[in-house]
């Protein structure tokens, strides 16, 4: 009996926990956000962050694109070859890199960049007195390193969601191409027939979430970061891996509420 009252207790303790860490986060992305439409707006630390996500993210998501539409192609072609359906590829090529493919790959990428950075940074700022240091000079530290992290992370995931929608249908195109011996001519027509503006805009718009879940999980848990240099490595670990969760959970909810019907 001890047992299963014990059991009972701790699945009770980790549902409170839970819903205590979910009730924490709201109410910090919303304090950040409510800070978008307070002036002052420090606009350094915007284009900083900015340029930081989006162009020194740019590579690794470029590759990431460019092999993964390669890889789409010739799975592709070894199953759709048993039913003689391989003029189909470029449409699946197409259309697996701008709804899913892109935007997880380079959200997931990103994540474990720039989410690691951010909650790295603000989390040393946190155990080295820096942030307290702010408020003594009766600057807000949201308002200073929250809100415009999170908006360049909106901003710049979208960016690089195109980037790489663009280099993952150019990787299928390469493989169908040179490996596959399809016809160029032929296989650019029938992605420009696939592909479909909804697509896009959906990815995109599952692209802004995603940047900002990342940049939230980010700057929440570096804020929040407790206990030295071993605190700010736990800090770092959970914002990847809560970022990268979410990350997936969303696009779930977000392909079953645009592609449901």
């Amino acid at each position: 009996m001890n047992a299963v009252l014990d059991f009972i207790a701790a699945l009770g303790r980790a549902a409170l926990n839970l819903v205590r860490t979910a009730g924490a986060l709201t109410l910090f992305g919303l304090t950040a956000l409510s800070h978008l439409v307070r002036p002052p707006f420090y606009w350094r630390i915007f284009f900083g962050a900015l340029i930081e996500i989006g162009f020194f993210s740019l590579p690794v998501v470029a590759l990431t694109a460019l092999f993964s539409g390669g890889v789409i192609a010739l799975q592709s072609y070894t199953g759709f070859a048993q039913y003689h359906a391989q003029g189909a590829i470029a449409g699946i090529v197409v259309l697996a890199v701008t709804r899913e493919l892109g935007p997880v790959m380079a959200g997931l990428m990103v994540a474990g960049r720039v989410g690691a950075a951010m909650a790295a940074e603000i989390g040393t700022m946190r155990v080295t007195d820096q942030i307290d240091a702010l408020t003594t000079l009766s600057t807000n530290p949201m308002k200073y390193l929250v809100t415009p992290r999170l908006l360049a992370g909106t901003i710049a995931l979208p960016c690089l969601v195109l980037v790489a929608d663009m280099l993952g249908v150019m990787g299928g195109f390469i493989v169908s191409v040179v490996k596959l011996d399809f016809s160029a001519p032929a296989y650019i027509a029938a992605t420009f027939a696939a592909v479909k503006t909804i697509d896009v805009t959906v990815g995109l718009a599952k692209a802004a979430v995603f940047g900002f879940l990342i940049t939230l999980m980010g700057c929440y848990h570096g804020y929040t970061s407790r206990g030295g240099a071993q605190g700010v490595g736990s800090a770092t670990t959970a914002a990847v891996v809560a970022a990268s969760i979410l990350l997936l959970a969303s696009d779930y909810l977000l392909t079953d509420v645009f592609f449901s019907q």
